[in-house]
């Protein structure tokens, strides 16, 4: 990149300038007019995400690249879709950016958002521009379900199995490693690469959609409840029993950790990482025992049966060895904004 024009900031080229720029991350019969038109097949059901994220609370210099802030961005977004059903269409990205930002910058991070999104043939299809004193990012994703096969949070039902599709824990402890890179010590550099890049390069679970329906194909239509863990498996459980009106066990033993944990990590740290940490992007699921077991079995490795659903309103912790005492899962301990 010309050393010059890498030195651009937003205030030299102006609203016009900066737009002009990132279209060329969009396809050119989309954008133009003031909104995107997007066709969606027949029977099917537009699907519709926001998600907000702010310089110094979502992201920073200290741990996330321009390009890894971007591809973070994106899958958080397809994440909420595939927690939905749906398989994406489009996105739409709103900018808030001080004026002495460089242009540089923001091309990267457009750059790491189009690195993201042609995994799964998802294109930028507008946005807007304003300024702020403050680096905010707001993308709003567009995606489409079949009706019948929309996941919905309120449709757990008692006896339900709790599939989680893959490993907890990983991103909190990529993010630990990058603030304190005196940790770890027992791993060695591969080890820590992964947990970082599980980090920085979440990887949202669309692949997992064409799997369940698969299992499902010879069932009558059924509700599925489920929902992403971006924050944290404790909040998805709870907002899943929240919805539906129900309770669950967790089973400590059956969470899905990654294998380095064992070598560096206290067993109650590695399950409050797992538990609470936070941007693992997997899918948490409740679906009848028999299917669950066959979709685990189609996802692999990581994929695990946590848990079950269960009467009452409360979701707890258990230990199937009873080396720890039963525990009542709550939100205090997770991320919240405001509160901190």
């Amino acid at each position: 990149m010309n050393s010059d024009l890498s030195s651009q900031q937003v205030k030299d080229i102006g609203e016009q300038g900066l737009l002009e720029r990132l279209q060329r991350f969009c396809p050119p019969e989309i954008i133009g007019d003031d909104a995107a038109v997007l066709e969606t097949a027949p029977g099917q059901s537009l699907v519709v995400t926001t998600d907000v994220l702010v310089d110094g609370v979502h992201f920073s210099n200290i741990t996330t690249s321009p390009e890894d802030a971007g591809w973070r961005a994106a899958a958080a977004n397809l994440s909420d879709l595939a927690a939905m059903g749906a398989s994406p269409l489009g996105i739409t990205v709103g900018l808030g950016l001080p004026g002495e930002l460089r242009v540089s910058w923001i091309e990267r991070l457009y750059q790491g958002m189009t690195e993201c999104l042609q995994k799964y043939n998802t294109q930028i299809v507008g946005g807007d521009v304003v300024r702020s004193p403050v680096t905010t990012l707001a993308i709003t994703a567009f995606g489409q379900v079949n009706p019948s096969q929309i996941i919905r949070r309120s449709a757990a039902v008692v006896g339900d199995a709790i599939v989680v599709t893959g490993v907890h824990g990983a991103s909190h402890a990529g993010l630990e490693l990058l603030l304190h890179p005196e940790l770890g010590q027992n791993l060695n550099n591969k080890e820590k690469t992964a947990l970082i890049r599980a980090h920085q390069r979440p990887q949202p679970r669309l692949d997992v959609l064409p799997i369940l329906w698969k299992i499902l194909a010879s069932q009558c239509p059924m509700p599925i409840a489920g929902m992403d863990s971006s924050d944290g498996l404790a909040d998805a459980m709870i907002q899943i029993c929240r919805a539906s009106g129900v309770g669950a066990v967790l089973e400590r033993g059956r969470i899905s950790l990654p294998t380095t944990f064992d070598r560096w990590l206290a067993p109650n740290q590695a399950l409050k990482y797992a538990l609470y940490g936070g941007e693992d992007f997997e899918l948490v699921l409740c679906l009848p025992q028999e299917l669950a077991s066959a979709l685990v079995q189609h996802l692999g490795e990581g994929a695990a049966i946590a848990g079950r659903i269960t009467a009452g309103s409360t979701v707890i912790l258990h230990d199937e060895q009873k080396k720890f005492p039963d525990q009542v899962l709550n939100l205090s301990q997770g991320f919240q904004h405001f509160s901190q």
